[in-house]
């Protein structure tokens, strides 16, 4: 089956699919956020099974990924980790972009998921606001996962960490686990046409506590770029 065909055929049937899953959400989501959040990794399930037997895309896990009390901060290079996030968590609580809780019905949904919005050009009481929000989620058993680079970069480009990253390690007090993806170069931002092959998610080496915030940001950095280096 051609590229095209393929991201063709994934294009229809997933974005079909996930009018359900709002639809779903919409309608029972208002009982209680665990309805929401069950129906959001339904949707993340069925979003990797789409690219897996529509688009070919099959994901790997390097190393081992600890499950705990930790900061995990993921590269971002696709639409494809957003989503696929979900499958690697139970309910991770993942910091979204503040601009994306104004979108008419997805807002509300990502409110009652418990997504942790992030203010971009706010200074340091936003940082505050971020910090009580991943408390929350913390106590309640779930991964607070993080984009650091603020947008998708392409592959291959190593853009610095955004400087909210070094005031949640100093605030939160989280060993960090870093995790490399390159999934930019299967599904590139923007591109309808995506490729069969590989997503790979490395997991680095845990950054303890405690540590100098720029020492932080350079092994946070390092780890989650590993895979530009293929």
């Amino acid at each position: 089956m051609s590229t095209a065909l393929r991201s063709f055929l994934f294009m229809v049937l997933f974005y079909t699919g996930s009018l359900f899953f709002v639809l779903w959400a919409m309608a029972f989501g208002w009982v209680a956020p665990l309805t929401v959040q069950r129906t959001a990794t339904g949707w993340s399930r069925f979003h990797r099974g789409c690219a897996r037997w529509l688009l070919g895309q099959k994901v790997v896990v390097e190393g081992d990924l600890p499950i705990g009390p930790y900061l995990y901060i993921l590269k971002h290079e696709s639409m494809f980790e957003t989503i696929d996030v979900l499958c690697l968590f139970d309910r991770p609580a993942i910091g979204a972009k503040r601009e994306l809780f104004d979108i008419p019905l997805w807002g509300g949904i990502a409110r009652r998921y418990g997504l942790i919005p992030i203010e971009r050009t706010a200074g340091a009481s936003a940082l505050r606001t971020l910090r009580a929000a991943a408390k929350d989620r913390i106590a309640q058993g779930r991964a607070i996962c993080l984009f650091p680079e603020g947008t998708r970069v392409p592959h291959g480009e190593t853009p610095p960490l955004k400087s909210g990253f070094a005031g949640l390690y100093s605030l939160l007090g989280l060993p960090v686990v870093p995790i490399a993806i390159d999934s930019g170069r299967v599904s590139p931002r923007g591109k309808f046409l995506k490729r069969a092959g590989v997503i790979t998610y490395k997991v680095g080496e845990i950054v303890p506590v405690g540590l100098d915030r720029k020492d932080a940001e350079i092994r946070v950095h390092a780890a989650i770029n590993a895979l530009n280096r293929r």
